[in-house]
């Protein structure tokens, strides 16, 4: 059976290597380009036919939904999926409104990526699960929040922008000069502050609530 042709556009050397691994190492799917930049893809989307683009938003050239839009209309059989760490409303509307049927944050294990993938292939439209409870949340009354337990100290923001930004640990401990325990310590009580369980989901809901900026 033919395997489905995936557009990989991801900046980052090292995501955008394991995701070629990850879509690769899978059966039915297979790259037939992975670049670096907007205009790159813009030149592989029009020499290739992907059955599916996965993009990430923040390319060093301009953003993805740019993209996204563009295939819409050039590629309307191709479907696109966001792969990124941005988690604000801002992005999260603005590239399905561009016309992506699915948003993954990055923290995404590999086999849910390619599993997603997929999924969209299938008609479906997988979104991480911190996107589909915000997504839920627009249409719910929701309490107001305890500050004084959501709040961050200074050091606590700091760690997060850094991850946010896509920094591991040692690197991170590197940079605001503390051991890998002070940070991992750090990560727990931001995990445990905001209710949360993954990266993913303490960026987007440390953004949500203004305790950190997106990453620039």
């Amino acid at each position: 059976m033919e395997r489905h042709q995936v557009l990989l556009v991801e900046d980052d050397d090292n995501t955008r290597q394991r995701l070629m691994r990850i879509v690769d190492r899978h059966a039915d799917l297979s790259v037939v380009a992975a670049t670096a930049s907007l205009a790159a893809a813009r030149g592989a989307l029009a020499e290739t036919k992907p059955r599916v683009l996965l993009v990430d938003l923040d390319l060093p050239d301009g953003s993805g939904i740019d993209l996204i839009r563009e295939a819409r209309n050039t590629h309307p059989c191709a479907d696109s999926m966001v792969i990124t760490v941005f988690a604000d409303e801002q992005h999260v509307v603005a590239a399905l409104e561009a016309g992506a049927s699915g948003y993954l944050l990055k923290d995404g294990a590999s086999k849910y990526v390619a599993e997603s993938i997929l999924q969209l292939i299938a008609g479906g439209s997988p979104i991480s699960a911190a996107i589909a409870r915000h997504l839920l949340k627009r249409f719910q009354p929701q309490p107001e929040p305890n500050a004084d337990e959501a709040l961050l100290t200074a050091r606590e923001r700091e760690v997060l922008e850094l991850v946010a930004k896509g920094f591991a640990y040692a690197e991170i401990a590197d940079v605001l000069g503390m051991s890998v325990h002070t940070v991992t310590s750090h990560i727990k009580h931001i995990y445990r502050k905001l209710a949360v369980r993954s990266r993913g989901q303490a960026v987007f809901e440390a953004m949500q609530r203004g305790l950190i900026r997106p990453p620039g």
